[in-house]
């Protein structure tokens, strides 16, 4: 996938001055590993991401009022396949979510900004997340955690919410867990549409005789069930049981995702910043 690092070179002094330009840091590591909140819940990443945020500019909540301020959405892993996997497509909570959370919790004092990243955007996002950290803007990644997997490892089962804390040269710093992640594979998690992965486990075992396919097809909410053919999904899925085991077997279906991947930047409404950040213009398509 492209990704937006087009950094030139030149000679040893420019680099430097670059690589300059490119560190930001709400926290240190050290202060990262102090102040982080992990996750307080079930699909609370966003929840857990927004106290964080509140923290850093200055407001105190605590984890079930910002889950309460962000309505947190639950799996309902109980339920028949068709509704089970329409809570799967919008489990958690979206950047709306976040921007109103934050605003709710904070009552009043801070606002979101979200910045899609998907389709692709002309931007190098290092330098671009620097830029606003410098100036005090928090900023959170949404995130499709389904699209860098390494060959053997097991795929995530879930988008994420994290908070960014600070970047330097091709490094991305988040917290929920700690991590620090290279520019180049950021920008594949951020730039996906709007398509969550379901394992084949969890489809078959909620197959049941009375189990209505079709009902698939039907969810009126988003046609997109009907465009990704998520009955014929399933129905592949289920053939794929009944039919020689040596041959290679779907192992996960394609659903419509209630999430859009890109950045929220949050700050204090009553500011300068504030002002700035909701008259930035949207980031060009590439």
């Amino acid at each position: 996938m492209e990704t937006v690092c087009e950094h030139t070179h030149g000679g040893d002094e420019e680099e430097e001055q670059a690589g300059a330009d490119d560190e930001a840091m709400l926290w240190s590591i050290q202060e990262a590993l102090e102040r982080q909140t992990l996750q307080i819940g079930a699909s609370a990443c966003g929840a857990t991401a927004v106290v964080d945020v509140l923290k850093a500019l200055g407001t105190d909540v605590t984890a079930e009022e910002a889950d309460h301020c962000v309505q947190t959405r639950l799996r309902r892993n109980e339920s028949a396949l068709p509704d089970y996997l329409l809570s799967r497509s919008e489990a958690g909570a979206t950047h709306t979510q976040l921007i109103q959370g934050a605003e709710a919790a904070s009552r009043g004092k801070v606002i979101g900004r979200f910045f899609h990243l998907h389709p692709h955007r002309r931007i190098k996002l290092v330098p671009w997340l620097a830029s606003w950290i410098r100036k005090g803007a928090v900023p959170v990644a949404t995130m499709n955690m389904q699209l860098t997997v390494s060959q053997g490892e097991e795929v995530p089962d879930a988008w994420h919410h994290q908070l960014i804390f600070g970047v330097s040269s091709n490094a991305v710093f988040m917290t929920n867990p700690l991590d620090v992640v290279s520019e180049g594979e950021m920008h594949q998690r951020l730039c996906s549409e709007s398509v969550l992965l379901i394992r084949r486990e969890d489809i078959l075992q909620r197959l049941t005789p009375d189990c209505c396919l079709s009902s698939l097809s039907e969810i009126q909410l988003d046609l997109r069930w009907k465009a990704l053919d998520v009955e014929g999904q399933v129905t592949q899925m289920i053939l794929d049981e009944e039919q020689d085991q040596d041959r290679p077997k779907l192992t996960h279906i394609t659903i419509p995702a209630a999430y859009s991947s890109g950045i929220t930047l949050f700050t204090l409404r009553h500011s300068e910043l504030g002002q700035e950040l909701l008259s930035a213009p949207e980031l060009p398509l590439l």
